[in-house]
């Protein structure tokens, strides 16, 4: 058997993917493992714990693995029995392409690691470079350097920016667009833009200083990768688009690509940084035959119920014992009453967000829903909001945006917003959506409906579960510390219930 093990996020947000020709068996970050949030590679070249991990759950070691590929500097060739270096952005469009479900697609890549911009087509399991030359800042550096002007600095910076500008995110502003425009081949940039933004915020009314610019950098930005989105669309040979690269984890940028017609149908990766590029090394390293279905994000340990109880029972917990569906109904009841219900289930899903495996559900029209999440559970900011999780075929019923969101990557406007008050932190803001379709958890799909049937609305707010600045939590174990040290009210496993 071939078995090839893909890595990336060699710096930061480590991550091992393993795969054949006939499957992709597993993906894990290194963090889920160490439980040190965003852990890179150790001092031997390899993150270790995540890769021994995903190898002994399959019953293998090291010496059956066929090589290790990496897009990255910093991979120890020498730790690996075969070791395969790739193009950076090439492992970015293989990870974007390989594990969507097209035949036939053109691929853009948008990264902070030059060139910055590549625009790719792929072709059954080929994938080669268009010649589109790009020079100077892409579209990545250009967010993330109004991120740090805007006064964002550190790991997390874009995101904190992009959440304030989900707050207005239709605020435009002219001063702005005349900072930014699109040439043949580079962006260009006013000269002195950061001063004069910085002027801007000095000038803006106290109350909407940051958010209405921030906003409007944002849509600037996004006003100019949909132009080129345009572009590259008008000499394609496909009518479907694959992206990848760090920009795609902004969910703004995300809905407007899809929405903008420009391709019928848009793909965006589980992990479209690189993390990602694991599944995406991996994947071409072996020669996986295509399925003709985009790969999943449940790939991720998983625990039997007698695990499960074992745990419990170590940790000498008072817990109840209920059949699948009477837990649903259990956690139904307590999310009706406002409670913070923990949810674990089946696989672990990989990537930066909770898509219903290892997730912190809370109930939408409970009045006290942000307050409870952000200052007892998360510790955020109070303008910050969350993302919730829908039955993919009732998305349209309730917002307006893209048809589908799986891995909860595209911003939705709600249709009603006085129904959705409690969950939104300012009036105009826009909320990440999860469309759940039926190759989601089923026992969450199945949570989702009963919750609609209660209230009349399938609608969860779905965060991450983890503690305070930790990753998301991978075992039983983890589970409970969590449980026990934060606000959470009731931890619910697929045959287990624990109350505080």
């Amino acid at each position: 058997m071939s078995l090839w093990a893909g890595l990336g996020g060699i710096k930061r947000n480590a991550c091992v993917a393993l795969c054949t020709r006939n499957e992709v068996l597993s993906v894990c970050e290194q963090e889920r493992i160490t439980r040190v949030p965003a852990a890179g590679i150790n001092a031997t070249g390899l993150p270790d714990e995540a890769l021994d991990e995903l190898l002994a759950e399959i019953g293998h070691g090291r010496s059956d693995l066929t090589g290790v590929a990496s897009a990255e500097d910093g991979f120890a060739a020498a730790a690996a029995p075969d070791a395969l270096r790739m193009d950076h952005h090439f492992a970015h469009a293989c990870a974007a392409f390989l594990s969507s479900p097209f035949e036939h697609a053109r691929i853009l890549i948008c990264d902070r690691d030059a060139p910055h911009v590549t625009v790719w087509d792929g072709r059954g399991r080929h994938v080669s470079r268009v010649d589109w030359p790009w020079n100077g800042l892409g579209f990545a550096d250009l967010y993330s350097e109004c991120a740090t002007v805007l006064g964002f600095g550190g790991a997390g910076a874009e995101q904190r920016m992009e959440a304030l500008a989900r707050l207005i995110p239709s605020a435009r502003d002219p001063r702005v667009t005349e900072l930014f425009d699109l040439a043949d081949d580079r962006l260009v940039l006013a000269p002195e833009w950061r001063a004069r933004i910085e002027q801007s915020i000095e000038s803006a009314p106290p109350g909407e200083r940051v958010a209405a610019l921030a906003a409007a950098l944002q849509s600037r930005i996004g006003d100019l990768l949909v132009a080129f989105v345009r572009r590259i669309a008008a000499g394609s040979a496909t009518n479907r688009l694959c992206v990848g690269g760090s920009l795609f984890y902004n969910s703004n940028f995300n809905s407007r690509v899809k929405l903008a017609g420009a391709f019928d149908e848009v793909f965006v990766p589980i992990n479209p940084g690189n993390a990602g590029l694991a599944l995406g090394t991996a994947m071409h390293a072996s020669e996986r035959v295509r399925r003709g279905d985009a790969v999943g994000p449940f790939l991720g340990a998983s625990y039997t119920a007698e695990e499960i109880k074992a745990t419990l029972d170590n940790c000498k917990l008072t817990y109840e014992w209920a059949s699948e569906s009477q837990t649903v109904d259990i956690a139904v009841d307590a999310l009706k009453k406002g409670q913070l219900v923990a949810w674990f289930d089946g696989r672990m899903e990989w990537g930066p967000r909770a898509l219903g495996a290892r997730s912190i559900l809370a109930n939408p029209f409970s009045p006290y829903v942000l307050e409870n999440l952000n200052r007892f559970l998360k510790h955020r900011d109070t303008w910050r909001g969350y993302a919730v999780s829908v039955p993919e075929e009732g998305v349209g019923e309730h917002f307006v945006g893209p048809r589908s969101s799986p891995f909860m990557e595209c911003d939705y406007a709600p249709r009603d917003r006085r129904r959705f008050e409690h969950i939104l932190p300012g009036p105009e803001a826009a909320v990440r959506v999860q469309t759940v379709g039926n190759d989601g958890v089923p026992r969450f799909r199945a949570l989702l409906h009963a919750f609609g049937e209660a209230l009349g609305v399938p609608v969860l707010v779905n965060t991450s579960f983890n503690g305070f600045r930790e990753p998301i939590v991978c075992t039983p174990r983890d589970a409970v510390r969590v449980f026990y040290g934060t606000g959470i009210d009731m931890l619910v496993f697929p045959q287990f219930v624990i109350r505080k």
